[in-house]
């Protein structure tokens, strides 16, 4: 069964991926996308924010919502003493940094490895991602990026979550 590729060739093209790794984990997200990797920043905690968002940081003086990846495809949170990297990416309308383990490589996989998300996969997993590419020696989760916009957005982005942080 032919499945078509995340850049809609239905497999013409390859689409290049940062890589990011999240416990056992490989995700990734269209280079594109990715404005910076930065190291562990600063949060501001942000009281009745959602469990997988875990504070705002100040990049360069905009606001950005940082969101637990970990927590997001329920997996445990790192222990304090292990920082997180920020992956900061661009949505539509905004930017938001997805705090990650480390980061890895720029891969092009080839459009024949693209597949659907395997069914016996957690479904919270699934949720997330909107495919995956066999590697060489791993399987890369491609990361729905509408699905990190749904969440900034459900949750009013940095500057409601700013606001929700005054209100409290």
């Amino acid at each position: 069964m032919s499945h078509d590729a995340p850049d809609g060739s239905g497999g013409e093209g390859a689409v290049q991926y940062c890589t990011f790794k999240v416990d056992h984990l490989l995700i990734g997200i269209e280079v594109w996308r990715v404005q910076e990797v930065i190291r562990h920043q600063p949060m501001t905690y942000v009281p009745l924010a959602p469990r997988e968002v875990r504070g705002l940081i100040n990049l360069r003086g905009q606001i950005v919502t940082a969101i637990d990846v970990r927590l997001w495809l329920g997996l445990d949170r790192l222990d304090a003493a292990t920082p997180s990297m920020n992956a900061v990416i661009r949505l539509a309308d905004e930017v938001v940094s997805l705090l990650v383990d480390e980061a890895g490589e720029v891969v092009e996989p080839s459009p024949e490895t693209y597949e659907p998300v395997p069914s016996t996969t957690p479904r919270q997993i699934r949720n997330l991602c909107s495919g995956t590419y066999k590697l060489e020696d791993s399987l890369l989760l491609v990361l729905e990026t509408e699905s990190v916009s749904r969440i900034a957005l459900e949750h009013g982005g940095a500057s409601g979550l700013a606001g929700a942080r005054r209100a409290s």
